[in-house]
């Protein structure tokens, strides 16, 4: 005799009042409210990175290199000893020890001629492992085709790859990807305008209005008035006051440590496959009772044996039978109120023994039931 035991969650919503109405109290949101500064929630437009790019060759592997297959390996080669003078026939190359690599960068603004910045390599041919090896000389050029830095240096790996005669073979992370801190120089700078007719932009992070808004007016109140105005949900246009246009740099750092409140769109966002739960503090809810329950569903299986007449031609027959049992246990029914927050929806969940999964199949049935009061996203 064994037993198996299915669990299912039922989830039972019912509205519980027809007149909804929120209360929220303009205090406790204030006390809430969290104030960051405008570096924290805006950039200057005009200051970004640029992406690099290059085609490099990686030498030094442990015969963990591209294989006579990859005919980008073997002319890179045939190229580089050409141009030291040592002129050789691609066919007989065998370039196990190398590998052709694109070489990767983020240029981030304001660096000079001489600065190091980091990249990446990743091979590009059918190359095992990059483990040991040496990225030469590879120039890094920008969407305009002109080069900015110039990389070269030992490479530096997350991971590795080993394997044994026998055919077993043990990796770890990429063994064909690997990082170089400082493996570039800088050998371009790009230009930047901070400014554009005697006024400034600051792009918001996150577009919204109301942030927009708040931004333009903390501006205002702290040097004067109608010196910044929200031009959409993500641009502010600051102008330039007179005392700061030789100090643009001056006023650029006064601005960017103002205090402002970032406002958001109240959103709950859930995941099914891990059971990932994000709330914001901004959702609310309407009245409404949950009751959740679980349903055990017991089956039991019992063996029979058929034993044929004597001195007859009858044969032994074994059979099985199943007895199903369902047992059913209900929870206690909670009652949410109009307004309540985050903080009061999960100790009223965690109340009724619900789960992960449970939890996301009662915020999805309380936004089917209109009484949610925010975006749900399910992923």
């Amino acid at each position: 005799m064994f037993a198996r035991k299915l669990r299912k969650p039922r989830v039972i919503l019912v509205f519980a009042l027809v007149g909804l109405w929120l209360w929220i109290s303009s205090v406790c949101a204030a006390a809430d409210d969290v104030i960051l500064r405008v570096k924290d929630i805006a950039r200057l437009e005009g200051v970004r990175s640029n992406q690099l790019t290059g085609l490099g060759l990686v030498v030094g592997l442990n015969g963990t290199g591209d294989s006579g297959r990859s005919q980008a390996s073997i002319q890179m080669v045939t190229n580089i000893l050409a141009r030291y003078g040592i002129p050789v026939n691609a066919e007989d190359l065998r370039v196990r020890n190398v590998a052709v690599v694109m070489v990767s960068a983020n240029l981030p603004p304001f660096r000079r001629n001489g600065d190091l910045i980091d990249v990446n390599v990743a091979s590009i041919g059918d190359a095992k492992s990059l483990q040991g090896g040496y990225l030469l000389q590879t120039p890094l050029t920008g969407a305009d085709q002109k080069v900015y830095a110039v990389a070269q240096q030992a490479l530096i790996m997350g991971g590795y790859s080993a394997s044994g005669r026998g055919g077993s073979s043990q990796t770890k992370n990429h063994p064909t990807q690997a990082f170089i801190p400082g493996g570039a120089i800088v050998e371009r700078e790009v230009p930047m305008e901070l400014t554009s007719k005697g006024s400034i932009n600051w792009v918001l992070n996150k577009p919204d209005f109301t942030t927009a808004t708040r931004l333009a007016r903390t501006i205002n109140e702290h040097f004067q008035a109608g010196l910044a105005q929200a031009k959409d949900m993500s641009l502010i246009q600051v102008t330039i006051p007179e005392e700061y246009r030789s100090r643009e740099v001056e006023f650029i750092a006064a601005l960017e440590s103002l205090p402002v409140t970032p406002d958001g769109v109240a959103k709950v966002i859930v995941n099914e496959r891990n059971g990932t739960i994000v709330v914001g503090d901004k959702v609310r809810i309407s009245p409404v009772a949950v009751s959740h329950g679980n349903l055990t569903i017991s089956i039991e299986a019992e063996t029979a044996v058929s034993q044929p007449a004597p001195f007859s031609w009858g044969q032994t027959v074994v059979s099985r039978e199943e007895r199903v049992n369902v047992e059913e246990t209900e929870g206690p029914m909670v009652a949410l109120p109009a307004g309540s927050t985050i903080g009061e929806i999960v100790q009223a969940l965690n109340a009724v023994g619900t789960t992960p999964q449970d939890i996301i199949a009662i915020l999805v049935a309380i936004d089917q039931a209109g009484a949610l009061h925010g975006v749900l996203e399910v992923h």
